[in-house]
């Protein structure tokens, strides 16, 4: 190779200018779908926070009414008031996602539980379960819907519920107790077997329980001298 073909050899820095202006279309408008694709997704974000806090506004709006009117939510001259309460947070609820969702069932439940409507307090208690995601918000309402379907006198509701809530035992403070809660409704049942083995699970998987173990294990002594 001569000296003058050297010369006319493009350098690197060259190439790559040369390689720019002839896609600079591609590389500009792939710099702007880039910058349109942040633009978006920020955008997004905001809209979504901003929707988000205005959910959470809304259903705490709702709760403020309801402590206006808690302490008396079983007068007459407040049924009106408290009907159309439940229909608003029923509305929404059916329609909101989330936290918010979850927030304004466990409200709808609270109502129906302080009017001692059982029924209506257990379904809101399952309906925040389901929306609740895999959240601590999940054991609480479906422990909450055990007690509402004990209320209600639904044993064996109250017992589903119980034991769905126990798969979140690793982070669920009320494992123990739903535990025990599941033994005594086999004791009121006369399914004595069942109920002696709740108990001996309950000994078994929570041995840091000291107050549900004593009385797991008080039971358990009953419940062998009826069977001696």
């Amino acid at each position: 190779m001569t000296t003058e073909q050297k010369a006319e050899k493009p350098s690197i820095s060259e190439l790559v200018v040369d390689g720019i202006q002839k896609n600079r279309k591609i590389i500009i408008t792939g710099g702007i779908v880039i910058i349109v694709l942040l633009i978006g997704l920020a955008a997004g974000l905001s809209i979504r926070d901003a929707l988000t806090a205005k959910a959470i506004k809304t259903v705490e709006a709702f709760d403020d009414r309801y402590e206006e009117i808690r302490f008396d939510i079983n007068e007459p001259a407040k049924e009106e008031e408290v009907k159309t309460l439940l229909d608003e947070i029923s509305a929404y609820a059916g329609r909101a996602s989330g936290y918010p969702g979850v927030r304004a069932f466990m409200l709808a439940a609270s109502i129906h539980a302080d009017r001692k409507n059982w029924q209506e307090a257990e379904n809101a208690w399952v309906q925040a379960a389901r929306l609740g995601g895999k959240t601590y918000l999940v054991p609480v309402a479906l422990f909450n819907a055990a007690v509402a379907a004990e209320e209600g006198g639904n044993i064996e509701s109250a017992i589903a519920h119980y034991t769905e809530a126990l798969v979140y035992a690793d982070f669920f403070p009320q494992a123990a107790k739903a535990q025990f809660a599941i033994g005594r409704l086999r004791e009121e049942q006369k399914d004595t077997e069942t109920a002696l083995e709740a108990y001996r699970t309950l000994i078994e998987k929570w041995p840091g329980e000291t107050i549900w173990i004593n009385l797991a294990n008080s039971r358990i002594i009953a419940l062998s001298g009826l069977n001696s």
